[in-house]
């Protein structure tokens, strides 16, 4: 029994021996996660590299997901709406820009776009560009560029200012903007500018206007200050309002207490006087002087 007992000690002592310690088997199985890690690192890196690598390209872009990151933490309580500059204003109305920015003292400066407002601010009558800015901390800076009043225009039996392209600008306050051209009739609110530029060639005759008529949105008559109706070609306005003018220099035309001066033949002048009517007197051909 006795030898028993010792060969039974001799080999469990020679298992002991050989069984690996416990350091041994934590690295053996570190092993197996060393390689999946070791790859995961490789990734990280790739990502981090080409994430620089956009960040030097679109460092806007980069600034502008920097400030959504801060957004999503948290905005800094001290970067809040403290003044709005405004710059061009002239006569767009202020609770119209106010409206338009959509922004109120301690309001977030992270959350306020300057591409939507720029947006409503354009859809002002009076708005023809808009230029927003966000200075921060804490200042909005606008600058407007509006529409020149131009005209008023008569139509139907309403009146509105507008800008040279036609656009509406004011429809009340007509009075407050100076002395305008007058343009009546359809259609004449997108054409009357480049027969205004035609008159304005010619003093002596766009003194004595009073009005410009759209007749059937296609030729212009002059209302001149004593009455007289001046009628005007159809695509050939510059020409006819040249000859007026000589007519005014050489004969003083435009004095005369005429009813109608009708230019509409290129080789034949036509005058009406008051007292003439339709009716019971024709029109009276006068033929043109020609010059030597």
């Amino acid at each position: 029994m006795a030898r028993e007992r010792l060969v039974t000690t001799s080999t469990r002592r020679k298992k002991e021996q050989g069984r690996p310690s416990a350091l041994r088997i934590a690295l053996r199985r570190s092993r197996r996660f060393a390689r999946p890690a070791l790859y995961g690192v490789l990734i990280l890196c790739g990502f981090g590299a080409i994430a620089y690598g956009i960040a030097m390209v679109d460092p806007a872009g980069q600034a502008r997901r920097m400030l959504d990151q801060v957004t999503m933490i948290g905005p800094d309580r001290s970067m809040t709406v403290q003044a709005v500059i405004v710059d061009g204003r002239q006569n767009t109305p202020l609770p119209l820009i106010r409206e338009a920015l959509g922004v109120s003292r301690g309001d977030s400066m992270l959350e306020f776009s300057p591409e939507a407002a720029r947006q409503r601010l354009e859809s002002i009558p009076w708005v023809a560009r808009a230029h927003v800015e966000r200075h921060l901390p804490g200042t909005i800076v606008l600058r407007l560029e509006e529409r020149r009043p131009f005209a008023i225009w008569q139509n139907q039996g309403r009146f509105v200012i507008v800008d040279r392209e036609g656009k509406t600008v004011a429809t009340d306050g007509l009075d407050q903007f100076g002395p305008l051209p007058l343009i009546v009739g359809p259609g004449a609110d997108r054409a009357a500018a480049q027969l205004y530029d035609l008159l304005a060639a010619e003093a002596a005759v766009a003194e004595r206007v009073q009005a410009m008529v759209r007749i059937g949105e296609r030729r212009w008559n002059l209302r001149l200050h004593s009455g007289t109706d001046v009628l005007l070609p159809e695509a050939a306005e510059g020409a006819a309002i040249k000859r007026l003018a000589e007519l005014q220099q050489e004969a003083k035309l435009l004095d005369r207490p005429l009813a109608a001066i009708d230019l509409r033949l290129p080789d034949r002048l036509v005058v009406r006087t008051n007292r003439e009517t339709p009716e019971n007197q024709p029109a009276r051909p006068v033929a043109r002087r020609e010059r030597g």
